[in-house]
């Protein structure tokens, strides 16, 4: 695996520059292959030895890489020393390369990449990821979509890292918009309805009563007096409530259950109703609560009367706001959970309202907010069904399936099904993952159908194509010669290059460890993907000689099993039959 390559070349270069090895391994990365010429294995950023040794002068930074290169010896691991723009490149011996790679990958399994040097000494955390978070008595919004898939990522990712991850669904069950649902439900709700489609039924109760509210004041101040009394506690109109909820957590389940994620937690606002009050007390007590003339109450952050640093924590009427739940869960979560961190995976919109929320943990005295972490996202445009716009996620979810499944019967090529819904579903969410995944989380992005379902190109449907196809060359040809096989008939460029791009992946998962960006894998994978076609065209196995045939098969099924890894960090189910 890479990190033995690392920590050899380290362990020459330690010698050479009187460093320990340790503190040189992370400055060697494997080099992304080039379709135009073959390349080194490694290289050394001389940039990055400077930053940690002010004994090497900076001014020629080419000429101190050529000294270090002369003073390099190949070995037994080392094949060629030459020098790039600023690095000394480091050419592994092929034979080694082949077998070190290939053994690693198969004796490694779901672990390859993450037992590497780079997560050496990686203590092993608690960590808390609040994603997901739809609104009660809503349908499931597309807009909530970014959250689930990105916080599923990250928690998977966590935890194949080795760390203790409590995935959490904080949902959206309390707060003004409850007035208003109960005051529209008690005014333009049918029982039958609620029972035969609940959030359908709750949803048009919403739009009209929001529809009333605009022309109608007296309906504001019924929904405000409706939701005074489930903070006092009323029975009726808690039981009211707790039925909306309970439709609406049974048909996210059925959701979470199609995208294939699941949650250690279900919470919610309203369980910080009462606690809420208490933040407040606290605040008071602390000297941090100002009343305003209008009768709310606020956290001034500039700590200079800044009204535009102000954080409204109350309403005139004493109830509890938004960020004042979040405080108090903030809270509930540290004492129950003693987490090392803890992420909010929300939109980007919501940025101010997460550093207003640290910053009043930081200002009452818990040092431990600088624990906590918001992942922003942008927004996603132009999602539309044949029948006009999305509002929910099961329609989306619906809308992969039947294009998939039209897609599938389509391409001649398509082999017969045992449950030809069930590929259609998961290979179109693994469409929807990589085309969210492939950019910048942060930024809003085009969503298209048409470039969602390509099977050639760099989309999710190519990736489940590749993962098929490597599953049927097992299927056909079998699964022997696993530690048995000559390294010498996977000399080819095409085969070199695919054993170089595996050699990275420990650095690729690195890389997403440190700054929880999806896009990094995706990229590797559908690199990966690439090669492996142009490979497979190639390097045939039908009528190859025996040897020949047998390390070609143990090559596929490596890239087989780096891809089934990667593609289960991002969330995707591959299929092995499409």
């Amino acid at each position: 695996m890479a990190c033995g390559f690392r920590r050899s070349i380290a362990s020459q270069l330690s010698r050479v520059l009187d460093l320990p090895p340790e503190n040189l391994i992370k400055s060697i990365s494997a080099i992304p292959i080039s379709k135009k010429e073959e390349v080194a294995d490694f290289q050394l950023s001389v940039d990055s030895l400077l930053e940690n040794n002010s004994d090497l002068s900076r001014p020629d930074i080419q000429v101190q890489a050529k000294r270090l290169a002369e003073k390099l010896k190949c070995d037994t691991v080392v094949s060629e020393i030459s020098t790039g723009p600023r690095t000394v490149n480091f050419k592994i011996n092929r034979e080694l390369l082949t077998k070190a790679v290939l053994q690693q990958v198969i004796e490694d399994g779901s672990k390859y990449g993450l037992k590497s040097e780079l997560f050496s000494g990686l203590p092993q955390r608690r960590i808390v990821i609040d994603f997901s978070s739809p609104n009660v008595a809503k349908k499931f919004h597309v807009g909530h979509l970014r959250s689930t898939l990105i916080g599923n990522f990250i928690a998977n990712l966590k935890e194949a890292l080795g760390h203790q991850v409590t995935r959490i669904n904080y949902l959206g069950d309390w707060g003004m918009q409850f007035g208003l649902l109960g005051t529209g439900f008690q005014l333009f709700g049918y029982e039958e309805k609620l029972q035969s489609n609940p959030l359908q039924h709750l949803f048009e109760v919403y739009v009209q009563i929001n529809k009333e509210a605009a022309d109608d004041k007296n309906i504001a101040k019924l929904a405000q007096e409706f939701f005074q009394r489930l903070e006092l506690g009323d029975v009726q109109a808690l039981s009211l409530w707790q039925r909306f909820r309970d439709l609406s957590v049974e048909e996210y389940t059925h959701v979470y259950k199609r995208l294939g994620i699941y949650f250690d937690e279900y919470s919610g606002e309203s369980f910080y109703r009462e606690k809420s009050q208490e933040v407040l007390k606290l605040l008071d007590s602390k000297g941090l609560l100002q009343k305003t003339m209008k009768g709310t109450a606020v956290v001034d952050l500039s700590g200079k009367g800044d009204p535009s640093s102000f954080c409204t924590v109350m309403r005139s009427d004493g109830t509890s706001l938004y960020a004042t739940r979040d405080l108090a869960a903030a809270m509930d979560r540290m004492a129950k959970y003693n987490f090392d961190t803890m992420i909010y995976v929300t939109d980007k919109g919501q940025k101010k309202h997460f550093q207003q929320v640290f910053q009043i943990l930081k200002i009452m005295g818990y040092n431990w907010a600088e624990r906590c972490l918001h992942v922003p996202f942008g927004v996603v445009q132009g999602m539309k069904t044949r029948r006009g716009e999305v509002t929910f996620l099961e329609d989306v979810l619906n809308e992969i399936r039947l294009r998939m499944l039209q897609n599938m019967a389509s391409i001649k090529t398509s082999k017969r099904l045992e449950d030809p819904q069930q590929t259609a579903e998961r290979v179109g969410l693994a469409a929807l993952i990589i085309q969210d995944f492939r950019g910048l989380l942060v930024s809003d992005y085009q969503f298209s159908w048409d470039r969602i379902f390509q099977s050639r190109g760099d989309t999710g449907v190519f990736l489940q194509y590749t993962h098929a196809r490597l599953h049927s060359l097992e299927e056909t040809f079998g699964c022997g010669y696993l530690n048995d096989f000559n390294t010498a008939c996977l000399q080819e460029p095409q085969s070199v290059s695919i054993l170089q791009h595996l050699l990275r992946f420990d650095e690729i998962i690195y890389r997403t460890s440190q700054d929880l960006q999806p896009r990094h894998i995706v990229s590797y994978l559908l690199t990966l993907s690439h090669l492996a076609a142009v490979a497979h065209k190639t390097l045939q196995i039908k009528d190859s000689p025996p040897e020949v045939a047998a390390a070609r098969l143990q090559l596929f099924k490596a890239v087989r099993s780096v891809l089934v890894n990667g593609m289960k960090l991002l969330g995707i189910t591959p299929v092995c039959k499409m």
